[in-house]
């Protein structure tokens, strides 16, 4: 039962990946791909296959996990299909850091300054709303959603002033990044990011017969077993640091965490053994296809990642309202 739908993702997103490498401004073959990896000899297409698009693609794979395993937590954990790293303020509180790195000129220090300020600005932001949403020792979920639409439109508003009174440099900079870029993206960043998601992945999968009883109800939950408070801590700290993470390395990416969670969900189910596994390479797959369409539609021109996702993952998402699939 499980295994077919990850045979079914796992091979969407291989054939994304040679996608992703292959299309382009510059367009090559498959010939062309394997005479780089395998061939040996250099050549300005083995530089641009293998140094350039190689780790992009690597990039936009991990952050499409990170992001689609984020939404699912969250959906779970508060048993809310709205539920996603956007609405919960995380990605916004990133965008205020990266932004005010950027206003700032502290993007010159290092190739890590960027992403380190995002993060700081998206763990500002898990801290508020975290602090907001614990009643009684006990986290409130509802509290919680709620936190985080206050905090999001916040952090927002901050960023648009900052945008506002930053130069034109500056501002053409920060808009770009907020509406999520993978161009810049390094081996070290890419390395971060793997660094924490593979473990929180593992720990997930490890968890999901949990979240399958919190999905329930916290009573129904408890009676089962399922220490509610420590699991809901974990899972949102979990969900949390993988946006922010996501966030640090690809800007402001919308919908990933909230379409993909859904799609599978229509199609096999919401077990989360098999909704985690399933979700974190959808996630991968969508994302690096989405990279791919926005580097080649306007070709030489290139579209923002963000704003691709969002083309595809506004009318996607009402489709499934409409449907009524999305509750």
């Amino acid at each position: 039962m499980i295994i077919r739908p990850l045979v079914i993702t796992a091979a969407l997103l291989v054939v994304s990946l040679v996608i992703g490498v292959v299309v382009g401004p510059a367009a090559y073959s498959i010939q062309d791909l394997q005479q780089a990896l395998f061939g040996g000899q250099e050549g300005p297409a083995r530089a641009i296959l293998l140094s350039i698009r190689f780790p992009r693609v690597v990039a936009a794979a991990l952050v499409g996990a990170s992001l689609a395993l984020s939404g699912t937590i969250f959906q779970a954990v508060l048993r809310n299909p709205l539920a996603e790293p956007y609405l919960l303020g995380v990605q916004a509180g990133a965008a205020l850091g990266a932004a005010t790195a950027i206003t700032f000129g502290l993007t010159t220090v290092g190739s890590l300054t960027l992403p380190l300020t995002a993060l700081v600005g998206a763990l500002v932001a898990i801290g508020v709303v975290f602090r907001v949403a614990r009643v009684s020792e006990q986290l409130d979920t509802h509290v919680l959603l709620l936190a985080g639409v206050v905090s999001s439109s916040f952090f927002v508003a901050a960023l648009l002033l900052l945008l506002t009174l930053a130069s034109t440099d500056s501002l053409q900079s920060a808009f770009f990044w907020t509406l999520g870029n993978l161009g810049g993206v390094s081996w070290r960043m890419i390395l971060v990011l793997a660094v924490w998601l593979i473990p929180s992945f593992i720990v997930s999968v490890a968890k999901a017969r949990d979240l399958n009883a919190l999905s329930l109800g916290e009573e129904t939950a408890a009676s089962l077993g399922t220490e509610v408070e420590s699991v809901k801590h974990l899972a949102y700290f979990l969900a949390s640091l993988l946006a922010a993470a996501a966030v640090s390395v690809a800007g402001v990416i919308g919908f990933i965490g909230l379409v993909v969670p859904h799609a599978v969900r229509l199609l096999w189910g919401a077990d989360h053994r098999m909704l985690i596994p399933t979700s974190f390479l959808g996630g991968a797959a969508v994302l690096v296809l989405a990279d791919a369409a926005g580097r080649t539609v306007a070709s030489p021109l290139e579209i923002p990642v963000g704003v691709v996702t969002a083309f595809v993952g506004v009318p996607f998402f009402l489709a499934l309202l409409r449907r009524g699939y999305a509750r």
